[in-house]
């Protein structure tokens, strides 16, 4: 047992190192599985232990299809600020890009009339983007916006300015309300996260106001294991 334990702990010994000597750097891939039994000599069972507990302490992270990569300090948000996902990656000396899904003017569903309190057949403008930090997805973005507050939003250019910067530059947020959950995900959104199965997905939804009028209901979901939400308190 202690054998074993030995040659996990020098699998896991052996990329820490790489890491601290700068042989492998946040956002870089690290040896796979395969790659790990020939360079440290050791089972795949080994391998994978080591590989596992550098998941699970946040040393490394796993994307679907691609492999295991050195974690980069995990994005924070505030609960108490409406900011966009594009400050909040510059900030941390990343850089941003949106890719476009879908942006259109429709009739929503039933649901969607109820969380944006529009009237039946009533339509409105509705966007979904992917914004990545570097070449990693961190944010899908799913938007209802009420077109009295923002009619022109639709045409707007959501990979040159966020839908949240836009939206506050003609409707500047008054009140905001917050649901945060983790989830599982559907097929089709742990794909576009790159998120294994296994893994949740950190989900916000976000109703903002603008002097009394309802302006947008977003789905804000996230790579559990590359994002975080955080709240700065003030006493007065």
């Amino acid at each position: 047992m202690k054998k074993a334990e030995s040659r996990y702990s020098q699998v896991k010994n052996y990329i820490l190192d790489g890491i601290s000597q700068g042989s492998w750097i946040a956002g870089e891939r690290v040896p796979s599985e395969n790659e790990l039994v020939d360079l440290c000599d050791v089972s795949r069972m080994t391998a994978r232990r080591a590989l596992q507990e550098l998941y699970i302490e946040g040393t490394l992270v796993r994307i679907k299809g691609k492999g295991s990569f050195v974690a980069e300090e995990k994005q924070q948000s505030s609960l108490l600020q409406i900011r966009s996902i594009a400050a909040e990656i510059k900030e941390q000396g990343f850089n941003h890009h949106a890719e476009l899904i879908h942006c259109a003017n429709e009739i929503a569903s039933q649901n969607i009339i109820r969380e944006l309190q529009l009237g039946d057949q009533q339509p409105c403008a509705h966007s979904q983007l992917l914004h990545f930090q570097e070449q990693l997805p961190i944010q899908l973005e799913l938007r209802w916006v009420n077109l009295e507050i923002a009619p022109e939003y639709s045409n707007q250019d959501f990979t040159e300015m966020t839908p949240s910067e836009y939206l506050t530059s003609i409707a500047p947020v008054t009140e905001a309300e917050h649901k945060v959950e983790a989830i599982i995900g559907d097929k089709k959104t742990r794909n576009l996260l790159e998120v294994e199965e296994s893994e949740a997905i950190l989900l916000l939804e976000r109703k903002t106001w603008c002097n009394g009028k309802l302006v947008s209901y977003a789905k804000l979901y996230h790579p559990g294991n590359r994002y975080r939400l955080g709240t700065k308190f003030k006493t007065t």
